[in-house]
């Protein structure tokens, strides 16, 4: 057997290096580090240049506080910050970057020059870095305030990472992704990116609300802010902000999710957990949601010192934690209304563009129009109450049971549109004709709006049984044969503790040994299902995030089946009245934009749209 060598310290240049591999993984790892360091010390511009992707030169200025010719030197020491002192500094950081170790493993694999002034000096002084903090030279510079890092040759010194680096392109667009997240986190501070002396990107400083909106269009596109959702929730000393796409506007991937906490970009799977069951009954099967979400907690309450590139974080509480995102968030998407989308259309580009060609669109007056129809197939507003009271009850029919129209209408059939009331028609407007017996037509202030009336009916006969079964409680039935599950001792310790949680869910379990548990009661209406199943499945996150829905869900895909089956069909024939009642409860129901199964239930054509169509106004 061969004999190990001897123990024997590592060489401050080999440790560095070693330390590079887990900060400094590319050119973008070099470029954030730098950028927090940026913002850490107050910048309010930065600007970045690069060469061939960053793998030939980095260079990041900015015009922060600056670092006193005392400390330069120390700056690119390992282990050496001015952001924490203690443990308990360490317990509650609030800066970006505070391990000591990034510009010490950025020095020792590239030839590194840092060039600094402070206020007040009488002159800015450079470090010129040779691969190691053993071999600086510091001499004086002229410099405003603030500090420059230039980063050449990247891993000139270490030839076996330069293989693992991809083309100039590749790493170019994993640079412009770190300065979009930061900026995104910073709208205070204006950024430049230059490639090879060609500007790519230029953010002024965002001041207000409209100029950050303009900023998160810039970097996440137009078309998401077209369909974004302005989230602001406070709670205890909790805060969420940011914007949230519709369910419409989803995603293939998750390519558009980014998470801040207290600023810093994070990836989590407590945070993206939540995400997915705030929108799990409004997302088309498959696809991701897209939002821009910040955090904002006290720093003793997150801890980001679990990972050398700080994208990970621990948070204290996490049951909190995930309850109040989904919470805030599913709550966001349960008030988003038809009149809501439809302002926010109203107000994007797509609607206030002129007529094509640039002469005077034609006069729309879509209130006259409503009159006109209502002149020749009179209705009362009283009529539409009733017919909206009949539909309601759609919801309370026999499963798979399709009411005839005779019994829907109550035989008095009502052809016409109700009167138009003062001002503008409702968000929806009226109903002007059936379509193939799948598609509802109507006119509303902006111009033709399509209904799938299943589709529709289908999401306001879910949120009526939700509703319902959630003023009356979970029920639970006690099994005849008790079920007995082999767990591991650390989930049978968590069903115990959460014993009483559990029976709030239907759920009653009890601890027999120490990896044993039994299955006394389930909630009634998943009594028939794989009760196994659902147990471990609660158990698991209840492990894993502190919290379940696991019930509650199987609940809603239960409930959601039962609001497929009780919602009108194709071809079924409705009277206008019929159809104007089902707008108006759209227009009153949570969650209306889709079904069940996240598919959209109305769109609409504005007249601009129509008029770009048949080439008005040319």
């Amino acid at each position: 057997m061969t004999a190990l060598p001897s123990i024997q310290l590592l060489s401050p240049q080999l440790a560095n290096q070693i330390a590079a591999g887990e900060v400094v993984e590319r050119p973008a790892s070099v470029v954030k580090e730098l950028l927090e360091n940026a913002l850490d010390a107050g910048a309010r511009r930065i600007e970045v240049d690069l060469e061939h992707g960053g793998t030939r030169m980095i260079r990041v200025r900015d015009d922060g506080s600056g670092i006193p010719q005392a400390e330069l030197a120390l700056a690119v020491s390992r282990h050496a910050t001015s952001k924490i002192r203690s443990l308990e500094d360490l317990e509650g950081v609030s800066s970006l970057g505070f391990r000591g170790e990034a510009l010490a493993s950025i020095c020792s694999v590239s030839r590194a020059t840092l060039t600094s002034a402070v206020a007040g000096a009488d002159s800015g002084w450079k470090l010129l870095v040779n691969g190691h903090a053993e071999d600086v030279e510091l001499t004086p510079a002229p410099h405003p305030v603030g500090t420059t890092v230039e980063v050449r040759d990247l891993f000139f010194n270490t030839p076996a990472r330069r293989k693992f680096l991809r083309t100039e392109r590749t790493e170019l667009d994993r640079i412009e992704d770190v300065i979009r997240r930061l900026a995104l986190a910073h709208p205070e501070v204006a950024f430049e990116l230059r490639h090879n002396g060609r500007s790519l990107r230029s953010l002024p400083q965002a001041l207000d609300l409209a100029a950050v909106e303009q900023r998160v269009a810039g970097v996440c596109g137009a078309a998401f802010m077209e369909s974004a959702v302005r989230i602001e929730v406070a709670s205890d000393r909790l805060g969420l902000t940011g914007w949230v796409a519709s369910p419409t506007f989803s995603r293939s991937q998750a390519d558009l999710q980014l998470f801040f906490v207290n600023g810093r970009v994070i990836r989590d799977r407590l945070v993206a957990h939540a995400v997915r069951q705030a929108f799990q009954d409004v997302l088309y099967h498959g696809r991701h949601p897209a939002f821009v979400l910040f955090l904002e907690l006290p720093p003793e309450q997150v801890d980001v010192n679990v990972h050398p590139t700080k994208h990970e974080v621990r948070f204290r509480d996490q049951r909190a934690i995930h309850g109040f995102l989904f919470g805030s968030l599913k709550q966001a998407l349960a008030e988003i209304r038809p009149q809501d989308r439809l302002a926010q259309m109203r107000d994007g580009p797509a609607l206030t563009a002129p007529v094509a060609g640039g002469s005077p669109g034609p006069s729309h007056q879509p209130g006259l129009a409503l009159r006109l129809a209502s002149r020749q197939a009179p209705s009362g507003a009283a009529a539409v109450r009733d017919h909206l009271a009949r539909y309601g009850e759609l919801g309370r029919e026999p499963v798979g049971v399709s009411p005839s129209p005779a019994e829907f209408d109550s035989g008095q059939r009502q052809p016409g549109l109700p009167e138009a009331e003062e001002g503008a028609p409702p968000p929806l407007g009226y109903a002007l004709a059936q379509l193939h017996g799948v598609y509802i037509l109507a006119q509303n202030a902006d111009g033709l709006v399509v209904v799938d009336m299943h589709a529709a009916h289908e999401r306001i006969t879910y949120e009526r049984m939700k509703t319902a079964r959630d003023a009356q409680g979970i029920r639970s039935q006690r099994l005849l044969v008790p079920l007995s599950l082999a767990v591991s001792e650390r989930e049978a310790g968590r069903a115990e503790a959460e014993h009483e949680a559990l029976a709030a869910l239907g759920l009653v379990l009890e601890r027999l040994g120490p990896e044993s548990l039994v299955v006394r009661e389930v909630p009634a209406a998943l009594a028939d299902g794989d009760i196994e199943g659902l147990v471990r499945d609660v158990l698991a996150d209840l492990v894993e995030f502190g919290s379940s829905r696991r019930v509650r869900d199987e609940e809603d895909a239960l409930l959601s089946t039962m609001a497929c089956h009780g919602s009108v069909r194709a071809n079924r024939q409705l009277t206008l009245a019929e159809m104007n009642a089902l707008l108006r409860s759209m227009e009153a129901t949570e969650r209306s934009g889709q079904c069940n199964h996240g598919r959209p239930t109305w769109a609409v054509q504005s007249l601009a749209e129509l008029d770009r169509l048949f080439l008005r106004g040319r």
